[in-house]
């Protein structure tokens, strides 16, 4: 199996529906599931995918494991002896290709929860999470800010999940962890200064959708409410450290 393009979204669903046949909850995240949500196939937004990430269910992690052989995969062994309760990482065994799977929870620069909630995408991750995902990322470089801008352009924001960015869940997780809302809310920002770029292949109404859905959702959480250990933790500010540093992981 060759690791192309077309290959690498066939191999996605082909993971998904051999899990869900074991009834295992396995959803994508990342790039790939970034662009399953791109309805409009908007050209701006697609690219090359070098590997795939998933999110299982922690109550399924030992059925998973089992799982994974039979699919052809074959385990990272020191990384997942020593971080399998979180993360596990799997090679193909024809061509190498390299998954990411996080366990129950997605864990990078900052920390978000899953595990209840994979049943709402037969594919991927919730849009609300999977905009998370992307808008966590301290160090946001421009394929990042392109895929929340996908994200926002490509899907409403409403109170369900239903192809539908859930601001409810938006500012459930941000009210519960000052950090997350800090990085989500400075990367936002930077996507809504992309927007202004006159470089950028999106046009006007476009630009103009992607700018007022942030701004909805940057007013959501100014006016979330705010628990004390939240309004404590934000008067202490950038001066302390507020998010996860991550390593690379070799091989």
């Amino acid at each position: 199996m060759e690791t192309n393009q077309f290959d690498i979204v066939k191999e996605m669903h082909r993971l998904v529906e051999a899990a869900n046949e074991k009834k295992i909850q396995l959803r994508a995240i990342g790039g790939l599931a970034v662009q399953v949500h791109n309805k409009t196939n908007h050209p701006s937004f697609i690219r090359d995918f070098g590997d795939l990430d998933f999110v299982v269910a922690a109550r399924q992690r030992r059925e998973f494991e089992a799982f994974m052989p039979t699919v052809g995969y074959a385990p990272h062994k020191q990384f997942n002896v020593l971080n399998g309760d979180q993360r596990q990482i799997y090679y193909h065994n024809d061509n190498d290709m390299k998954i990411d799977i996080f366990v129950g929870n997605f864990e990078m620069c900052h920390k978000i929860p899953m595990e209840n909630r994979l049943s709402a995408d037969p594919i991927t991750i919730p849009l609300a999470e999977l905009l998370l995902s992307k808008a966590q990322i301290v160090e946001l470089n421009n394929k990042d800010a392109m895929d929340i801008a996908s994200l926002v352009l490509n899907n409403e924001l409403g109170d369900n999940d239903v192809d539908t960015i859930n601001l409810q869940i938006l500012t459930q997780l941000c009210s519960q962890d000052w950090g997350l809302c800090k990085t989500t809310s400075i990367n936002l920002e930077r996507v809504e200064d992309l927007m202004k770029k006159d470089d950028l292949p999106l046009s006007r109404p476009e630009r103009d959708l992607v700018t007022d859905r942030i701004r909805m959702i940057l007013k959501a959480f100014e006016e979330m409410p705010k628990p004390l250990p939240w309004q404590i933790r934000d008067r202490v500010g950038t001066r302390v450290k507020w998010y996860i540093e991550v390593e690379e992981v070799r091989r």
